[in-house]
C-alpha cells in the first residue's frame, strides 16, 4: 500500500525490518524448544541476543540468492558462530514465512479491532441522539415513509458491531502457524515443537498443514476484511447522496484551510466518504485475488506468494486507514434536522398514502378498492401540484369512511416512529 494510505501503527508491522524480526524470534524460539527436548545444547538460544538485523545486507544477499528465508539466514549466521549449525534445524522456508505472517495478521488485525470500537463509539452516539429526529425514508432514491434520522445510524451500528465480531472470533482459524516441515509431515521435528513456537508468539498452530498453511483461511479474512470495507462504503455513499445540493441534509466534515477544487472556491465536496467508496473497491478486489491463491498445486506451489505479499499487507492498512478516517468523519459530521422537516414537505404528503389505505381497510373497505381510491388522490396532487391533505379532506367518498379527526391523525409524522424505542432496546439503548 502506498504511503498515503497506510497507517503508521500498521505500517510498521509490515515492513521488512519487523518482519525479519519476528524470523529471528521464531528462529530462536525453535532453539529453545529443541533445547528443552535435548536435541541441541543447551545455551544455543542464548546466542541470539547477538544478532542484529540488517535489512539492506538481506537485500544484497537476496540478489545472488534469490531466496528472501535463505538471504535471512546468511545474514545471521556469523552473528552466531558455531551455533549457526542449529539455526533453522529441521525447518522449511514456509514454516518461517506462513508462521511470521499469521503473527502480523493477529497483530494487525489487534490494531483493526481497536479503530473499529472507536468507530462503533461514534455512530452509536449519534444514533442515540437523532433517535427522534424526523426525516424521509427513502427506496428506489425516491420519498417511502417517514423515517428516523438515528436509525441510519442505528443500522449501520449493527452491521458493524457483528463485522467486528465476525473478524475477531476469525483470528483463531486464520492465525494459525505451522512448523511441519517439507510437506507438513513432521518428518524431522515433533509436532510439539510447533505448539511450542505457536504459543510464544500467541497464535494458533495449524491441526494440519502441508508444506503451507492452507490458503483457504487468507481468501477468509479478506473477505472479512472487504465485508466491513463494504459495510463502511454503504454509509459512505448514504452521507454522499444526503450531502448533494438539493438534499443538503448531512455533509460529511470540511476543515478549516481545506480545499475543494482547483477551480471552485465554493466547492465542499464529499471526498472522504468518496475514498471510502474507492478503497473498498481494492479490499474487494483483493478478496478475489485471496481465492485464486486456494488452488495451489499437490503440496504446495509458489504463485500465492508474490500476490500475498501484496495483498495482506495492503488489505489491512487500506481498512485500517478506512475505519481511521471514517470515524472522523461520524464524529464531526453535520446533521441538519431543520433541512430534513424541509425535505419531508416536498412530496406534498403523498408519503401518508400508506397510513389512509390502512385506515381504510380497517373500515371494512377491500384493499384493491381502497389502493384505487387513495391512489387516484395521489396522482392528483402529483399532477395538480396540490396537497395531499386537502385533497383528502375534501374528498367525498373518503369522508363517509373516516371522520375528520380521524384523518388528520393520519398526518402525524411522529406515529410513525411509535416503535423505535423497542429496536433501541434491542441494542440497550434509550
Amino acid at each position: 500500500m502506498i504511503e498515503r494510505y497506510t497507517p503508521k501503527e500498521i505500517g510498521a508491522i509490515w515492513s521488512d525490518e519487523e518482519k525479519f524480526k519476528r524470523f529471528l524470534a521464531i528462529e530462536k524460539y525453535l532453539c529453545e524448544a529443541l533445547q528443552a527436548r535435548k536435541q541441541i545444547p543447551a545455551g544455543v538460544s542464548k546466542s541470539f541476543k547477538k544478532v542484529k538485523i540488517d535489512v539492506e545486507k538481506i537485500k544484497r544477499i537476496e540478489k545472488s540468492t534469490h531466496h528472501d528465508v535463505i538471504a535471512f539466514l546468511k545474514s545471521i549466521s556469523s552473528a552466531l558462530g558455531k551455533n549457526a549449525q542449529y539455526l533453522h534445524l529441521g525447518m522449511t522456508s514456509s514454516d518461517l514465512l506462513d508462521t511470521t505472517l499469521a503473527w502480523q495478521i493477529k497483530d494487525a488485525t489487534k490494531i483493526i479491532l481497536k479503530e473499529l470500537d472507536s468507530l462503533l463509539r461514534e455512530v452509536k452516539k449519534k444514533a442515540v441522539k437523532y433517535k427522534d429526529t424526523l426525516c424521509m425514508g427513502r427506496s428506489h432514491g425516491v420519498h417511502a415513509e417517514m423515517y428516523s434520522a438515528g436509525l441510519k445510524f442505528l443500522y449501520f451500528y449493527n452491521d458493524l458491531l457483528k463485522e467486528r465480531e465476525l473478524l475477531a472470533n476469525s483470528l483463531g482459524y486464520v492465525a494459525s502457524g505451522k512448523i511441519s516441515g517439507a510437506v507438513g509431515t513432521f518428518a524431522h521435528l515433533s509436532p510439539k515443537i510447533e505448539e511450542y513456537v505457536c504459543k510464544k508468539i500467541g497464535i494458533e498452530n495449524a491441526s494440519v498443514s502441508t508444506q503451507v498453511v492452507s490458503r483457504e483461511r487468507f481468501a477468509y479474512y479478506l473477505s472479512l476484511l472487504s465485508l466491513i470495507g463494504s459495510t463502511i462504503e454503504r454509509f459512505a455513499t448514504e452521507i454522499r447522496h444526503l450531502q448533494r445540493t438539493e438534499v443538503a441534509e448531512m455533509q460529511e466534515p470540511f476543515y478549516k484551510g481545506q480545499k475543494g477544487s482547483s477551480a471552485m472556491p465554493h466547492k465542499q465536496n464529499p471526498i472522504i466518504c468518496e475514498r471510502m467508496a474507492g478503497l473498498a473497491r481494492l479490499l474487494r478486489g483483493n478478496m478475489l485475488i485471496a481465492y485464486e491463491n486456494i488452488n495451489l498445486w499437490h503440496e504446495r506451489d509458489i504463485s500465492h506468494s508474490s500476490a500475498e505479499r501484496v495483498i495482506l499487507p495492503d488489505s489491512t492498512a487500506a481498512l485500517d486507514y478506512m475505519v481511521k478516517n471514517f470515524s472522523e468523519v461520524i464524529k464531526d459530521l453535520k446533521v441538519d434536522p431543520k433541512q430534513m422537516l424541509k425535505n419531508m414537505e416536498l412530496n406534498r404528503g403523498i408519503v401518508y398514502s400508506q397510513k389512509l389505505l390502512l385506515k381504510l381497510m380497517n373500515k371494512g373497505v377491500s384493499r384493491m378498492k381502497a389502493y384505487d381510491m387513495v391512489q387516484a388522490i395521489a396522482l392528483k396532487v402529483v399532477n395538480k401540484n396540490s396537497q395531499f391533505q386537502t385533497e383528502v379532506l375534501k374528498d367525498k367518498v373518503i369522508g363517509n369512511y373516516l371522520s375528520r379527526a380521524e384523518l388528520k391523525e393520519i398526518f402525524d409524522p411522529y406515529t410513525y416512529l411509535r416503535n423505535i424505542s423497542a429496536i433501541y432496546k434491542r441494542f440497550k439503548l434509550s
